[in-house]
């Protein structure tokens, strides 16, 4: 598998930082690898830091992928926690450019909607359709599931732009218009349900 084919796709985060390892393949995703990188609670911010930077490179180092996706800060719910977030990220971007690959950005409602079809699913329902796109055997740590919905987002972006630079266009399209529509399978529909009613179950 050419490894230029990989992309990363990652979930930032100062205690736990998830990643994700996708390849497509033509309009199907082949999973390479997933993981969390874990920071020791009582270290100090500079320190868990320090690990997920060292983390990220092993990753890059590792695999080689072609360019990264990462998941912009949602300062809304709660603005100190996006804070640290944004901490973790200002690590992974710089990792990753001194690696000498490109980094992309999306929100978190496009990753979503590109994974699941709706902006609004929770961490359940991407973890669920992740499963399914990927062929897991088991459902991955919730942060891994995160960082592979990311890579998808991205490697399905990188595919459009390719086919409107071949085509001779001017202007790149908005991932909007990439929604991926969950398979028309029946585990896919059985899976969707489930973390559905998980999730109202804990409201």
């Amino acid at each position: 598998m050419a490894k230029s084919d990989v992309v990363l796709g990652i979930d930032p985060g100062t205690h736990h930082c998830g990643y994700g390892l996708v390849a497509r393949r033509g309009t199907r995703f082949v999973h390479i690898a997933h993981g969390v990188i874990h920071a020791a609670t009582k270290d100090p911010l500079w320190a868990r830091l320090r690990t997920v930077a060292d983390g990220v490179k092993a990753v890059v180092e590792a695999h080689a992928p072609a360019s990264v996706g990462i998941e912009q800060a949602f300062v809304h719910m709660d603005p100190k926690a996006a804070l640290f977030i944004g901490h973790a990220r200002g690590a992974v971007m710089v990792e990753c450019v001194r690696a000498g690959v490109d980094v992309a950005e999306y929100a978190p409602t496009v990753v979503k909607r590109a994974v699941v079809g709706t902006g609004r699913a929770d961490k359940e329902q991407v973890n669920a359709m992740i499963r399914v796109l990927l062929g897991l055997a088991e459902a991955p740590p919730l942060d891994a599931s995160d960082a592979l919905a990311i890579a998808i987002c991205h490697a399905s972006a990188s595919a459009f732009d390719a086919q409107l630079a071949q085509a001779g266009a001017a202007k790149k399209s908005p991932l909007a218009s990439l929604p991926l529509a969950p398979p028309a399978k029946n585990e896919a529909t059985a899976l969707w349900m489930a973390a559905s009613k998980r999730s109202r179950s804990k409201r």
